[in-house]
């Protein structure tokens, strides 16, 4: 039986890092193999050594070509099978696993922005459309740009048994939500990557590309997050770890730490307006919008469940992001616990 896998990687690019993917055919069952690439050409490597090597880590059906073939994500490694340097999952790993009895899950929100051209979809040529409003979970040709995109790539994450909850028409003409969870650290980011791969094979069948640019369109329009939900079994359970799970992410140094890597544009984004809290400033609290940390009005109300963390940006590397908040927030519930 002859498979067609599709090889999926992050590269090298900075200050945001790209996808890239290849085609291999396997001709019989089993572990996956190792494969290698061109690293020069990824921004990974020098010419004079450019060898790296594609590890498997996470498959699914591919829902494009169908029948038996697969997407196959792969963390990048050097030729010594040490973790390449752009290699941010192997970051990620030690930290989930030391805090995996605290169960942590996460729940991402990803907006991005259809672009035809260097136009938001919905952007009459040479002008603007009507300021924001109406486009949000809209209904009709003149609220909504780009369904069509968006639905056959519902479709085709649900297809790979990738963990999407929803989708939603964000605030701009063009702009659009998915979101991944909740499920464990690796286990959303491996997906969201994955949906992200999905997101920009399905776009360019409709010759329109899929921006996670954290402003893509100047004036009065809001940005693009990625919004990230947060909880472990002791959130779950009671408010006292809620509140210390905020304190810890507004703690001496750790704001600005995670802001300088939670996506590029971040100043541009979290401007204090447009439902953001201004980059250089934290706060929390509950059903507010406007803060760098919500605590959902019914976690207030029953006294326990989860935050979302409202400072990453669209472009934001999920391997990252939930890196930081779990080993931010579980070191110090560990530290209560033990107190």
């Amino acid at each position: 039986m002859t498979i067609k896998a599709e090889y999926i990687w992050i590269d090298g690019t900075q200050p945001t890092a790209k996808l890239r993917s290849k085609t291999k055919i396997l001709t019989d069952g089993g572990k996956l193999p190792r494969w290698g690439f061109d690293g020069s050409s990824t921004n990974q490597a020098e010419g004079h050594s450019s060898d790296l090597v594609l590890e498997p880590v996470f498959s699914c059906p591919d829902p494009i070509r169908g029948g038996d073939h697969l997407l196959v994500l792969c963390e990048v490694l050097n030729t010594d099978l040490t973790p390449h340097s752009s290699n941010t999952r192997a970051l990620l790993r030690p930290v989930a696993e030391r805090f995996a009895a605290q169960e942590p899950i996460f729940g991402i929100e990803q907006e991005y922005t259809f672009l035809k051209g260097e136009r938001p979809l919905g952007f009459p040529e040479g002008g603007f459309p009507a300021p924001q409003g109406g486009y949000y979970c809209g209904v009709g040709a003149g609220e909504i740009f780009g369904r069509e995109i968006v639905e056959k790539h519902l479709d085709r994450c649900l297809a790979a048994g990738l963990g999407l909850s929803g989708i939603n028409a964000e605030v701009m003409p063009g702009q659009w939500e998915f979101q991944v969870g909740a499920l464990p650290p690796l286990e959303v980011a491996d997906h969201m990557w994955v949906a992200r791969w999905l997101l920009h094979r399905t776009a360019e069948e409709f010759g329109v590309s899929a921006s996670l640019d954290a402003k893509p369109a100047r004036g009065d329009w809001n940005g693009a997050g990625a919004h990230t939900n947060f909880s472990t079994r002791a959130m779950r359970q009671g408010y006292d770890a809620i509140i210390t799970a905020c304190e810890a992410l507004g703690a001496d140094g750790k704001p600005l730490e995670h802001v300088r890597q939670y996506g590029t544009g971040i100043e541009e984004r979290l401007t204090g307006a447009h439902e953001t809290a201004p980059w250089d400033e934290f706060s929390y609290g509950p059903s507010d919008r406007g803060a760098s940390v919500r605590i959902p009005w019914q976690v207030e109300a029953e006294k326990k469940g989860y935050i979302e963390d409202r400072r990453p940006n669209a472009n934001v590397d999920p391997y990252v992001v939930t890196r930081l908040i779990v080993d931010t927030c579980c070191t110090e519930l560990e530290r209560r616990e033990q107190v």
